[in-house]
């Protein structure tokens, strides 16, 4: 008989990305920046997208010269296919070929349903649902023409599941209820092509963006931060650095036959 060193991979050395290409958008700050740092710490050369230039030319800077990695920095608007397109011919002109696609690129805005406007609504769709699925889609035609078994994670939410109380943002859930529905699809679609499509939904976290959110709101930011940890059965925010081994092990070889899930990291809010 075998013993599992001689017909099993190392667990360990499954999870490295050393010589893969990585492609983050938003990966200039918040969620995205902690993802694609992660990436890069397991070995592979990274992209940052982001419509912010700047922040995404200084994220990927400093993430070169403390990983020893390949990271090239692109200002890409995720709304415009034909941007998109370009950005991704643009890539494999620098990289020779995408591995990994991390979207992270999104927005919110919390407001009653009944004052939300057309021009938000519609802004909120082009972000998170449209530039997804073009990011997907030029990902996975060049993996494709390449013949690449490569990786595509989205950044879905808990809010494509339970409603978020006490702040509404109904268009937000309704998006990222349809970037998991867009991850389960294509995951089927693309699987004769060793493609994988997975799925990450945070719950709150406790980030920059959200801290300056609450802080702005004096009280009664104080109070909604209070509300989200007591609505949290472990009682606390999670921490962007907790994302990084769910996005390793999804892009990892250790996930080689995950397609279609989804990994709701949420301190168990979702439970409720």
């Amino acid at each position: 008989m075998l013993s599992p060193s001689e017909h099993s991979p190392n667990v360990v050395s499954q999870m490295s990305l050393k010589g893969k290409v990585a492609v983050v958008t938003g990966g200039a700050r918040g969620l995205g920046l902690e993802m694609m740092t992660a990436l890069a710490e397991s070995g592979a050369d990274v992209v940052c997208v982001d419509l912010l230039e700047e922040s995404c030319l200084q994220a990927a800077t400093k993430i070169a010269a403390e990983c020893q990695v390949k990271a090239t920095a692109w200002a890409c608007d995720v709304t415009d296919h034909a941007a998109v397109e370009k950005l991704f011919d643009n890539i494999i002109e620098q990289h020779n070929k995408v591995d990994i696609l991390v979207t992270a690129a999104g927005i919110n805005k919390v407001c009653p349903a009944v004052e939300y406007s057309a021009q938000d609504f519609n802004t909120i769709f082009q972000v998170n649902v449209n530039g997804t699925f073009y990011c997907m889609q030029q990902a996975a035609k060049h993996m494709m023409r390449l013949g690449i078994p490569g990786s595509i994670i989205t950044i879905a939410s808990m809010s494509a599941h339970v409603v978020n109380r006490p702040q509404t943002h109904a268009p937000y859930n309704a998006t990222k209820a349809a970037v998991l529905q867009l991850t389960k699809s294509l995951a089927t679609e693309w699987a004769p092509h060793q493609i994988r499509v997975c799925a990450i939904s945070p719950g709150y976290f406790d980030t920059a963006m959200n801290r300056t959110l609450l802080a702005q709101q004096g009280e009664k930011g104080t109070a909604l931060r209070k509300i989200w940890e007591t609505e949290t059965p472990m009682g606390r925010l999670g921490t962007p650095h907790e994302l990084k081994g769910v996005v390793v092990f999804l892009a990892s070889d250790n996930a080689s036959f995950v397609t279609g899930s989804e990994i709701i990291v949420d301190g168990g809010y979702t439970c409720w």
